[in-house]
């Protein structure tokens, strides 16, 4: 159990430093940026990742249990996709009113590496936990989302 709340931690500080660098933002310069259509409200974001960052660390920790001679890089892949998540919304949000377009630009690069890391996760996990493999999906279909809202945002803003 104790395996489980580390890896809740994890994402909870993970989630807790984005939130950081976005809060300030999200009511300041992206309340005017020109959004995709498809974009949801705001109020959807935080729920998402909240079911996501517990999906995330309990498919981690199921595959941390089975500890296989494949845990290792399976929980590497997990590592570097959780620093790309972590680098992407200051990238996103905070470098912005520095940067301009060209912050979102280097949003963009981060989240479809991110996008690719979270996929071979996914890959990773699967044949140590079929389940783990399982609970990286629905996150992986939200980054490939997130992703058109961001390369919408670099091509209009």
């Amino acid at each position: 159990m104790l395996g489980l709340l580390v890896f809740l931690a994890a994402s909870a500080l993970v989630a807790g430093l984005g939130g950081l660098a976005s809060a300030s933002n999200v009511d300041g310069w992206y309340t005017t940026a020109d959004k995709a259509p498809w974009s949801p409200p705001n109020w959807v974001f935080g729920p998402a990742w909240t079911i996501l960052y517990s999906a995330m660390a309990v498919a981690a920790w199921l595959v941390w249990r089975r500890g296989t001679a494949r845990t290792r890089p399976a929980l590497t892949a997990y590592a570097v996709q959780l620093v790309l998540n972590l680098l992407w919304t200051p990238a996103f949000f905070g470098l912005y009113p520095a940067l301009g377009t060209p912050a979102l630009w280097i949003a963009f690069v981060i989240i479809v590496a991110l996008a690719v890391a979270v996929a071979v996760t996914a890959l990773y996990f699967w044949p140590i936990s079929r389940a783990a493999g399982l609970l990286m999906l629905p996150y992986l279909a939200w980054v490939v989302f997130a992703s058109s809202l961001n390369l919408w945002a670099a091509l209009h803003n």
